[in-house]
């Protein structure tokens, strides 16, 4: 069933699906598993439930958010209401300004697929009196798995990535670890299954790290990813796409991780072989700048995003100058480069790339020309 099918299919069977509701016999059929490409390589499972089935999470997970999120700790910012991720990092920032240098930086190995959910499901029946209620998450949480090779295969653990009730049981169940750290009188920050906690030495963070991943395997039966975590300073260390710069007034800059991430993305845009035009390509990046900007425009640090901006526009000229092939020396001259120069650069042995950054392409196609056709700045003005 599509989306667009929901409605109608709600209004034929809505008394049916109802009753079952709350009767407490409703079943939901498995999600279907998707993989998708993580940035530091391998995959990430997804788990797509049908329409219906996503329906019904949305609503029950309206109704209980409503409930549990004014219980949730100050310092937990992923998938609330009115919380976000610039929230989080700005709070690192203030607790490095206060003098805590030192980040215990600690990675949930494959959280989503490892939660246990007998341990999640003791935290709902402490919330939730009706034990329908209580049956329904059980039941999302076992209703299985279509395979790539369509085998259904059963669940004994983890809340799939994809369903609308995921996030909110992923931030009960840490729920338990924020409300430690605070009894702890820790300075930390969570943004869903990533979490640090910011501490004023080495040898403090050393204690914390070995302490809390104490806590998280006995009590919440999670694993801790050994290889990934770590005790260091806050800028050589990436939070929610971030760093910060050295010092105790740091400031926001985007990490190294995500500025060769944006260029991959960039490069495929951008490559030659897409038989797109410059318009369309613009257009493309267009959409894609946007929306990059509009994350990590909340740097504070923007000599490397100018250098990208560069990088893009030297990008584009090179587009450019393969498109037109032989006919480089009549386009440069109808753009107002003098005869010798024009000459001098189609008749030139370098190649694209190294002509992208020569003078004539640099005053044929100037900022201006890109500005016109769409292309916007990663520098908010």
């Amino acid at each position: 069933m599509t989306v667009d099918g929901l409605v109608p299919h709600l209004k034929t069977h809505w008394p049916a699906i109802r009753a079952s509701l709350v009767e407490g016999t409703y079943t939901p059929q498995p999600v279907r598993r998707v993989e998708i490409p993580k940035s530091g390589g391998g995959t990430r499972n997804l788990g797509v439930p049908v329409v219906l089935d996503r329906f019904v999470e949305q609503a029950l997970m309206q109704v209980l958010q409503a409930e549990w999120d004014p219980t949730f700790s100050d310092r937990s910012y992923g998938f609330r209401p009115g919380r976000s991720a610039h929230q989080a990092v700005l709070q690192a920032q203030m607790y490095i300004r206060e003098g805590y240098t030192w980040v215990v930086d600690l990675d949930l190995e494959r959280f989503f697929d490892r939660v246990n959910h007998d341990v999640l499901l003791s935290r709902v029946r402490a919330r939730v009196r009706d034990r329908r209620v209580v049956r329904l998450i059980h039941r999302f949480l076992k209703a299985g798995v279509f395979t790539l090779e369509n085998v259904v295969e059963a669940t004994v653990e983890g809340t799939p990535q994809g369903s609308p009730l995921s996030p909110l049981l992923a931030n009960l169940l840490l729920d338990d670890l924020d409300k430690e750290l605070e009894r702890r009188g820790h300075r930390f920050v969570r943004y869903a299954d990533d979490g640090n906690t910011y501490v004023r030495s080495r040898r403090a963070g050393e204690r914390v790290k070995a302490s809390v991943t104490r806590y998280l395997e006995r009590r919440l039966k999670l694993k801790v990813n050994e290889a990934k975590s770590g005790v260091d300073r806050p800028w050589n260390r990436k939070f929610l796409g971030f760093t910060f710069t050295r010092g105790r007034a740091p400031r926001r800059k985007v990490s190294a991780k995500s500025l060769l991430a944006f260029k991959a993305k960039v490069r495929e845009l951008t490559r030659r072989t897409r038989g797109r035009t410059i318009g369309q390509i613009v257009k493309e990046l267009r959409t894609y700048i946007l929306g990059w900007r509009g994350y990590f425009g909340f740097a504070e640090v923007t000599s490397p995003l100018l250098d990208l901006d560069k990088w893009i526009r030297r990008r584009l000229r090179c587009y450019h100058w393969k498109q037109w092939g032989c006919r480089g020396y009549r386009e440069l001259r109808k753009r107002g480069i003098s005869c010798g120069l024009a000459w001098n650069t189609s008749k030139s042995a370098h190649g694209p790339w190294r002509l992208s950054q020569s003078p004539a392409l640099a005053i044929a196609l100037p900022v201006r020309y890109f500005a016109a056709l769409g292309l916007p700045s990663l520098v908010k003005v």
